[in-house]
């Protein structure tokens, strides 16, 4: 079977899921941090190298201040969970996004997971928090032209390249397949650019719901694509 090199999963549904059963936004909030280790898992598995998973959002500062609240904490602890799985599962992790704005014990989590999964090879997980793919490239594109002026160039100058290698994302490839979860069909500033020539799949499972054999059916539904580059 044809397996995907990189799967990004927009993890969405957590507030739905939990409202259907009579609990609370965070309750769902919960359920959907403890379902990070279960997909995981089962990408490594599988045999998927890259998996970039859409945590939080930039625009999900507008929510109201207890769920902003309530996912910090499962953020922070988390990755204080993320580091023991990294060692005991040869796996790397990287986080995409802007640190700035974030609590000062998520940044500091944050520089410990990556500095202690630097060398790891196994899977390579890639968690998106305070992440908005607008912001991501406005940033890559101020550092490219800076380089630009540094270096006694033009405007003309800037290559796709330029900006490629300034990204949240530089040196990982390029999603070969999105999942999104719990039916929505948009990208909502997810991977703007890494996503330019990827395979879309939309699910109504929501994110806490979608366990492995989940994982396994959207797989072999890409193993059945064609994929094609420049109308061939």
């Amino acid at each position: 079977m044809k397996i995907p090199e990189h799967v990004a999963i927009i993890l969405d549904g957590n507030g739905r899921w939990a409202k259907a059963k009579g609990m609370p936004r965070t309750y769902g909030h919960a359920a959907g941090a403890k379902n990070v280790e279960v997909i995981c898992k089962a990408a490594d598995e599988i045999g998927i190298k890259y998996l970039t998973l859409y945590a939080f959002s930039t625009e999900n500062w507008k929510r109201p201040s207890d769920e902003v609240s309530t996912l910090m904490k499962l953020l922070g602890t988390y990755l204080k969970k993320c580091m023991k799985l990294s060692v005991e599962n040869n796996m790397r992790c990287r986080i995409l996004g802007d640190p700035e704005g974030l609590p000062e014990n998520l940044r500091k989590a944050i520089d410990q997971l990556e500095e202690i999964s630097k060398d790891f090879t196994g899977l390579q997980l890639q968690i998106a928090i305070n992440y908005g793919s607008r912001d991501e490239i406005t940033r890559a594109a101020r550092k490219a032209c800076r380089d630009l002026i540094d270096a006694g160039k033009r405007p003309e100058d800037l290559t796709e390249e330029d900006i490629s290698a300034h990204l949240d994302t530089a040196g990982i490839p390029d999603p070969d397949f999105m999942i999104r979860t719990s039916g929505e069909e948009r990208l909502s500033n997810y991977l703007l650019w890494q996503l330019a020539y990827t395979e879309f799949y939309f699910t109504k499972t929501p994110w806490p719901d979608f366990n492995a054999d989940r994982l396994r059916e959207a797989v072999e539904e890409y193993d059945k694509r064609n994929r094609r580059f420049g109308g061939l």
